[in-house]
């Protein structure tokens, strides 16, 4: 994947930076934690503007969110509920309960969570199944990825060619999230299936 970093940039400049961070957005698996301090390497080399990087690449970002807030949006509360109700251990009150919180604190969520390894690119989905006002959305999403891509950026620029090292260091706060939410996931799913036998234990009676 560096290799192809670099020829994409290479080929063309800070755009190639912006259009990898799209990528990014939609296809989580490409890490932002990799793209932005190699290009802020790469403009330390003289090869790329610094702020040509910063404003590409959240553009860049931009762009990404956006596809995924209009996913959001297609899909709709109705398509989202007829989907859980094919799934088992959800229930229709979950998506109630998200959506209480979304309107809550919905701002915060989709600023913040910019700023997060592997909600960044999700939390767009929700925003546009919420209709959250689309300038609003762009200001958020803006901000939020302009905070981030700054710091990264800048990173791999002071390091140099040890820029890599921002990506090891923060591959271990991303695992942290990711061990965080595969234990909520499985508390809820105790909970659920708890729940289930209970309902059955006193059907039974």
């Amino acid at each position: 994947m560096t290799d192809w970093l670099i020829g994409l940039m290479e080929m063309l400049g800070a755009p190639g930076a912006g259009l990898a961070i799209a990528l990014e957005n939609l296809f989580p698996p490409l890490p932002s934690e990799v793209i932005l301090p190699m290009a802020g390497f790469t403009a330390s080399q003289g090869e790329m503007d610094l702020l040509d990087v910063v404003v590409w690449t959240t553009l860049g970002s931009v762009v990404g969110a956006l596809a995924l807030y209009w996913v959001g949006a297609m899909l709709g509360r109705d398509r989202v509920l007829a989907l859980v109700d094919r799934m088992p251990l959800l229930k229709a009150s979950d998506v109630e309960k998200t959506e209480a919180f979304f309107q809550r604190h919905g701002r915060k969520t989709v600023f913040f969570g910019r700023m997060i390894p592997v909600f960044r690119s999700l939390i767009s989905i929700p925003a546009g199944v919420e209709r959250m006002p689309l300038p609003m959305f762009l200001l958020l999403t803006t901000g939020g990825s302009l905070i981030w891509n700054v710091i990264f950026v800048y990173a791999g620029y002071l390091l140099g060619e040890q820029w890599h090292l921002v990506e090891t260091y923060v591959g271990i706060g991303t695992n942290v999230v990711i061990g965080l939410v595969v234990a909520a996931v499985l508390v809820f799913v105790g909970v659920r299936v708890a729940e289930r036998r209970k309902g059955k234990h006193a059907a039974r009676r």
